[in-house]
């Protein structure tokens, strides 16, 4: 990847950021429930504690620096899952021999790759069961809970969306779904479509460390700055009008024993690897045969033909300018982030992955990546709302009146994420510690 100077400088594309962060805002306001119940104190707690999590994670130089060597983890995880699947798949789970003499084998991505997930699903459950990830996601939900004012059970879900997925956090608070006002159970259902869940994080890192600098970190970050963001929208459309005495209290989630963490684990992303390879098959079928029709039916414009990708580039191009994207790249980053909403993040890494240099420049593509670290997609309301329900089926009701209110407080949410990184100087993500 050719790295590009960039200086600590602040100007009209920050500032820009700033005047986007505004208007995701107002946005949410104008969509308001009840516009007289303006959380602005929620909404400024918010915003403060996005630009400390960014300072905090890349602006202390110790902490930047165990940030940026973060990737170490991910090429041990590679390391160790590679052993697995060699082991049970041979030369199509490690790539070590070809069959044919001569032919060079790229990397099979059912089998080298999406199992990266199973080994992390089964990691992070015996780490919450050990009570490590349990400090972190409660040291989280403390800091939510006394800056923004949320019960304890949704704070602990609300933190716990950073590091697990949009369905496997709800489980943590399952027992008080059921008592959960409408204001808390959007809350919780916005801040799982504004961040991802560790497994797939560690995919999506492997996809961008090709082209861009220190990817774990990005990305871990945008997860950790989207969770304020969505609380303050979510309580900005759905105001909240119950006591905090009155709301769930914390509850605690336990696994049986190390063996149960650890299977259950394993299972757990299974399930994840399963779903993702569906929709991955789906997605980019359903992309390509759209993109073919249109290639057929409409003449090429300015010299390209008409895709899928071109038409969520215009229309998302505003919004990405506005989170800082110089205009010449909003089209493409735009792109991006409709494929994102219309098919799924995953898709969307993808093809950031394989957007060439010229196209996006470094600072573009760190903020594109905060825009798309998320599951706000459509097709995500399905499964989150399948996953809801089987949880607390009395809530159903609940759950599928809020499902758009969530996909576009969601994706908000992440442009607000997208808009810190865009505000602060680029130069404090490019750095190498």
């Amino acid at each position: 990847m050719k790295n590009k100077e960039i200086a600590m400088e602040w100007g009209w594309d920050n500032a820009r950021a700033l005047i986007g962060l505004a208007m995701i805002v107002g946005i949410a306001w104008a969509l308001s429930e009840n516009r007289k119940a303006f959380p602005w104190k929620i909404v400024l707690g918010a915003v403060g504690l996005q630009f400390a999590f960014a300072l905090l994670l890349f602006a202390v130089p110790p902490v930047r620096s165990i940030l940026f060597k973060a990737n170490i983890l991910v090429d041990a995880l590679e390391e160790a899952t590679k052993a697995g699947t060699g082991f049970v798949y041979g030369y199509i789970g490690d790539n070590s021999t070809f069959p044919v003499e001569g032919v060079e084998a790229g990397p099979a991505f059912f089998f080298q790759i999406l199992p990266i997930v199973i080994v992390v699903a089964a990691l992070s459950a015996i780490l919450w069961h050990w009570r490590v990830l349990r400090l972190v996601t409660k040291a989280f939900a403390f800091i939510f809970s006394k800056t923004m004012g949320l019960g304890g059970a949704t704070s602990l879900a609300v933190s716990a969306n950073i590091f697990m997925g949009m369905t496997e956090a709800p489980v943590l608070v399952k027992p008080y779904l059921k008592g959960m006002t409408r204001s808390e159970i959007f809350v919780l259902m916005t801040t799982g479509f504004a961040t991802i869940a560790g497994s797939v994080l560690v995919i999506y890192t492997t996809f961008l460390e090709p082209v861009m600098a220190n990817p774990l970190a990005q990305l871990l970050t945008a997860s950790i700055v989207a969770a304020p963001a969505a609380v303050a929208l979510a309580l900005t459309m759905v105001p909240e009008r119950t006591d905090i005495h009155d709301r769930a209290h914390e509850p605690d989630f336990e696994y049986e024993s190390t063996m149960d963490a650890f299977a259950t684990g394993a299972s757990d992303g299974l399930k994840i690897v399963l779903n993702i390879a569906t929709m991955l098959i789906a997605a980019l079928a359903l992309l390509y045969l759209v993109n073919g029709i249109l290639g057929g039916i409409v003449p090429d414009l300015n010299g390209e033909p008409l895709s899928i990708q071109r038409i969520l580039g215009w229309i998302f191009l505003p919004l990405m300018y506005m989170v800082g994207v110089p205009l010449e790249e909003a089209a493409k980053a735009g792109s991006l982030m409709g494929i994102k909403t219309v098919l799924t993040e995953f898709v969307a890494f993808l093809e950031l992955a394989n957007t060439p240099d010229g196209e996006l420049s470094e600072r573009s593509r760190i903020i594109v990546a905060h825009a798309i670290c998320g599951f706000a997609n459509f097709g995500s309301i399905g499964i989150l709302i399948g996953g809801l329900t089987i949880i607390a089926p009395e809530r159903r009701d609940t759950f599928l009146g809020l499902a758009w209110k969530t996909l576009l407080a969601g994706t908000l949410a992440t442009c607000m994420s997208a808009c810190i990184a865009g505000a602060l100087p680029a130069q404090l993500f490019l750095g190498n510690g």
